[in-house]
């Protein structure tokens, strides 16, 4: 895979004090990464950098092979952003504004057509398309925000809480979008929503106080897992024996820790536990991988 954005030593002063301290990543053509962090950790001001909006107290930024400072337009044409407040002209149409868009991006006027067309269907945006960008929603303007980053078919995404004003119905047809762009490019997302970055990332990057605590590979664990409490206690490889578990472990209050085999619920669970007479006192969605991994390296300062 070609390296699409090579970040190293990015490092960001403001009033004497260090907002981000040598951040180094790479991010190739089909790789999605999620930046995650408390607030104050660095994300938009991490993004801002990627995108040119703020220069480097030092380090080096290159977009494509290309030094964004050395080489900004040059950089920047490789790139489609979505900052934290989607850029907006209230006066303007969705069409419109989209159409401005594409010609700033420089594409080719017998593109932005098929270009425009694309994104209205893609970002659920055809019907309302003669509409003002004033009388929107917010979820509506966030998807018109999304769309201005991606009507040129970037090599680089960076998105800052994109489903922010989103429905859930309508933050699962974003990640199927960006899935469906991700192989074509890569992707750089800033989000508080955790299940947006499992749905759609595949390494994230922990930050707080603008230092990296974790950097590397999510490998979220896609099997359903559940917290389990029974009274009286049943050991665990009593559990292990059920057709509904496919593991079972202990979690540090006592209870334990339950995943389930392959197309079992946990009413399915629930039902097979009642029906054996066992005591069902607790069973609740056990946090996931990403959850534990991102609230241990807040409080830690490390991951584990």
């Amino acid at each position: 895979m070609s390296t699409i954005l090579d970040v190293r030593s990015l490092s960001r002063q403001r009033d004497g004090k260090a907002v981000l301290q040598r951040l180094n990543f790479r991010l190739a053509r089909g790789e999605v990464m999620g930046l995650l962090g408390p607030n104050g950790a660095g994300k938009t001001t991490c993004l801002n950098l990627l995108a040119g909006v703020l220069k480097p107290s030092s380090g080096t930024i290159t977009i494509n092979g290309v030094d964004l400072w050395r080489a900004p337009q040059q950089a920047k044409r490789a790139l489609g952003y979505l900052p934290e407040r989607p850029p907006l002209y209230p006066s303007m149409q969705v069409a419109e504004y989209l159409r401005y868009c594409a010609q700033l991006r420089g594409l080719a006027p017998a593109r932005i057509d098929h270009a425009l067309n694309r994104v209205l269907h893609d970002c659920g945006l055809e019907q309302v398309k003669r509409r003002l960008l004033g009388h929107l929603s917010k979820g509506y303007k966030q998807r018109v925000g999304v769309a201005q980053a991606l009507i040129h078919q970037p090599a680089l995404v960076l998105l800052d809480e994109p489903s922010d004003g989103l429905d859930p119905v309508q933050a699962a047809e974003l990640r199927a979008l960006l899935g469906e762009h991700a192989p074509e490019c890569a992707i750089l997302i800033a989000s508080h929503q955790l299940a947006d970055i499992e749905a759609i990332c595949d390494q994230v990057l922990i930050l707080r106080d603008g230092k990296t605590l974790y950097q590397g590979a999510l490998q979220p664990n896609h099997r359903p897992a559940l917290k389990l409490r029974l009274m009286p206690p049943v050991r665990p490889d009593t559990l292990a024996a059920l057709p509904q578990i496919d593991q079972v472990s202990p979690l540090a209050d006592g209870a334990l820790r339950v995943e389930l085999s392959p197309g079992t619920t946990a009413a399915m669970l629930s039902r097979a536990l009642i029906e054996r007479g066992l005591g069902l006192e607790e069973l609740s969605p056990e946090p996931s991988d990403l959850r534990q991994l991102f609230f241990h390296s807040i409080s830690s300062g490390c991951a584990p």
